[in-house]
This record gives structure tokens, sequence and C-alpha cells, in this order.
């Protein structure tokens, strides 16, 4: 069988499974899921290891490195996100509006789950296990397509949340990875609309429009990004500055790091002299 279609026909059937399942059972699924990739540290930094060597090798900026690697801190972060996912309301089944018409017709608006969602995006790989999470609460089933830059830690995680699924009794095709990273594959992933019932990208400009020009499936449009920090009048000066370099020094491969600051004219004269000072010494580009 076609290796795509067979990683759909798998998604769509699970996707049936998932949808009937109360919320107790996904909660002890993603706490088994969270305990699985604490277990699977090692071997995560392992495969991790790989993806950070090749790179190098292959001449990748640091920074963008930085986005890539995987630290003892960072996978216990991703369990713990699990963890805030599972503790968030459960949304399927809930009633959003309720009504009746003249006529004795009773219409409403119920949240109920999309079935499989297909998750295209580039090298992060805690984006791997957030994906899953979300998708997972809400009663889905996930196709993941990281880059190729993470193939080997998403190959690893994937594997650990498996572990999870087994041990809560879930089919572990709740969540697939499409480990075949050859753009050809992405094209035909973009027109499996027998088995994908919404496509999300999650990157760059051009990975985004891509999808949105190629996709015959439904896509959700995530933003670029062009995160903001705003230092008002009635701001703490230096807690202001101190917070703009955080945000913009701390990890400046990442997608939320800071790209644009703006301040009000009020205090402008006395900030930015100081705040754009700090940040040139810590080797920032200043555009303006």
């Amino acid at each position: 069988m076609d290796y795509l279609k067979d990683i759909g026909m798998r998604a769509k059937n699970a996707s049936v499974k998932l949808a009937l399942l109360l919320q107790d059972e996904k909660n002890n699924a993603l706490k088994a899921c969270a305990a699985a990739l604490l277990e699977s540290r090692d071997e995560i930094l392992d495969a991790n290891s790989e993806d950070v060597k090749r790179s190098r090798e292959n001449g990748v900026k640091e920074s963008l490195i930085d986005r890539l690697m995987l630290t003892p801190e960072r996978i216990k972060a991703m369990a713990d996100g699990l963890l805030e996912v599972c503790a968030l309301p459960d949304p399927v089944g809930e009633v959003l509006s309720m009504h009746v018409l003249p006529n004795g017709l009773v219409i409403g608006e119920k949240r109920v789950p999309l079935g499989v969602i297909g998750m295209i995006y580039e090298s992060r790989p805690n984006v791997t296990a957030d994906a899953f999470a979300l998708c997972f609460k809400t009663g889905n089933a996930v196709i993941l397509r990281g880059g190729s830059d993470a193939i080997q830690s998403n190959k690893a995680i994937v594997k650990a949340l498996h572990k999870g699924l087994r041990k809560s009794g879930i089919t572990e095709d709740a969540v697939l990875l499409i480990e075949d990273t050859s753009r050809e594959l992405v094209n035909k992933l973009m027109r499996m609309n027998d088995y994908i019932d919404v496509l999300i990208p999650r990157g760059g400009y051009s990975l985004i429009q891509s999808v949105k020009e190629n996709s015959s499936i439904p896509v959700i449009e995530t933003g670029t990004g062009n995160c903001h920090i705003y230092v008002d009048r009635d701001a703490d000066l230096d807690m202001a500055e101190k917070i703009v370099i955080n945000a913009k020094t701390s990890r400046p491969g990442v997608c939320n790091a800071v790209e644009t600051m703006l301040v009000d004219a009020a205090v402008a004269g006395e900030f930015l002299p100081k705040a754009l000072k700090a940040l040139q010494e810590l080797n920032v580009e200043i555009r303006g």
C-alpha cells in the first residue's frame, strides 16, 4: 500500500476512536505520555545530538541550531506542556449556543472534533509534543511532518508518545510521524482530502504560502510572526529594558523572540539611548 495512504487510513480510523474518549481517558493518557518523555530523555537527547551534529556540518547558523537543540530542561518543559494541556477544560461537547425558532426547530452550536489534522512544521522538535497534546485533547488524530533537520529528534519523541499511549490502552495511531522528509511527499500530503480534514502549517512565510497555494485541504493559517514590545510612558524603564533584552537575546531563533520595539514618545528620549546601547553591546542589529 502507498506509504501516505496507509498513514492516512490509520489516522482516519484512529480519529473515530479518539472522538469518543472521555475527559479522564484523555487526561490519563497525556499524563502517561508526559512520563514517557521523561523516561525516554536519554534516547531523545542522543537522537537530537545527531540532528545538531548534522546541522553544524551543513553550516547552519548557531541561532537556528539553538532552536533545534534539546536539553534535559527542554524535555522537562515538553512534559510539563502536556500536563498543562491535561489541566485545561475539555472542549469536546461544549454547547456554545442553543435556541428555538418560531417553528419549533432547535438550533445549537456545539464543539466537536475535526477528525484528522495534518501539521507541517519546521525545526523545533518540541512542536511535535505540543501538536500531539492539543490535537489529542480535542479528540483529533494528528499526522506530523516536521523538518528534515529534526527528523531523528521527532522520531524519538513520537516513539515516547507511543509508549505513553500504549500504557493507557489507546491507539498509537493518535499521532503519526511522516519519516520521509522529501518535498515530493509534502506535495502529496497537501492533497490527501480523503484522509485529512484540516492542514496547519507552522513556520516561516515561504512554508505557509506554499501550503496555502498548493493544498486542496482546508488550511488554518498561522502568523509568520512579528513580535512587538510596547514601552508605555508609565512603565518601569529599568524593568522594560530587562524585558526587551531578555525577549530579544535569550533565544533569538525562536518564533516569539521580539522583533519590533515601540516606545511612547514621552519616554523615548530617556529610554531609547540606554536600551539601544545595551542591545548593541549584545550584538543585536538595530533598524529604525
